[in-house]
């Protein structure tokens, strides 16, 4: 086993966007970097992050690579849970088995990796542990209720988690980003039960979010909110990831009425 004096940070989806850009932040601040993809044989590599195969899907495969970690580094001080998925289409049009998948990557995904993670912190007696979210965690999400239901879902865990595991030295996290350039909207999960009464509305909303995230935020302005996030010394429990993603913050203390009707103005809903 190689043991380094350098912290360790674990960083999943780290092939590409948000987790890239996250990697490179890391260790530009002088982290000991593991990146993990599905397909290590497909990445390109990055200078200073080692790469592992990983699916957080999969028991066995988050086993695998945090021993892994733990074999070649001696310790893991950092845990960014980046790797995730989206889904857009109406509640309705989204069947069970489409909701399932992505609340095994979004939610359990993640529970998996804080699960095989947590022992070797808590031995530690430190380590910090830092979840995506989304404004849509906290803020309602038309023709995304799935997507935003497993990120209120980690904003939930992720401040429970953070109670339990303080006296042990270790916090749990949030970075909360709005709108950002990545394949997002691409790579989203489409309805697999498509409705007529919801085809008008819908196409409105595809080309909202199409415009917003090419008008979105860089993914290295997310990835400077995860290193703020990682390296502060008296950490928030939540951190907005860009000025876009502070005005959604703003919308929550608004009263109600007008909370209702900016949230469908935004979607472009009609009625």
């Amino acid at each position: 086993m190689m043991t380094t004096n350098r912290p360790v940070a674990l960083v999943t989806g780290a092939s590409s966007g948000i987790g890239r850009e996250t990697a490179l932040g890391l260790v530009a601040a002088g982290f000991d970097v593991v990146g993990t993809s599905r397909d290590t044989s497909r990445v390109t590599l990055l200078d200073g992050v080692t790469f592992v195969d990983l699916d957080v899907a999969s028991d066995t495969s988050v086993t695998d690579a945090v021993r892994q970690v733990v074999e070649k580094f001696g310790r893991i001080d950092v845990l960014v849970n980046n790797a995730g998925i989206g889904s857009i289409g109406a509640a309705e049009e989204t069947s069970v088995a489409q909701a399932q998948g992505v609340f095994e990557t979004n939610v359990f995904g993640v529970m998996r990796m804080v699960k095989e993670v947590l022992p070797h912190m808590r031995a530690q007696g430190r380590g910090r542990i830092i979840n995506l979210s989304s404004v849509q965690g906290f803020i309602p999400a038309p023709y995304m209720a799935v997507y935003g239901a497993s990120k209120h879902a980690i904003e939930g865990y992720t401040q429970s988690l953070d109670h339990e595991v303080r006296e042990h030295g270790v916090r749990s996290l949030l970075v909360e980003p709005a709108y950002t350039r990545t394949g997002f909207e691409a790579n989203s999960g489409k309805p697999d039960t498509p409705l007529q009464a919801y085809a008008r509305q819908r196409s409105t909303f595809d080309r909202l979010m199409a415009d917003a995230i090419k008008d979105g935020d860089d993914p290295a302005v997310v990835a400077e909110a995860i290193v703020e996030a990682v390296t502060d010394t008296k950490p928030k429990v939540r951190y907005a990831a860009g000025p876009m993603a502070g005005r959604a913050r703003m919308l929550r203390f608004a009263p109600a009425r007008v909370f209702d009707k900016q949230i469908r103005k935004l979607a472009g809903l009609t009625g």
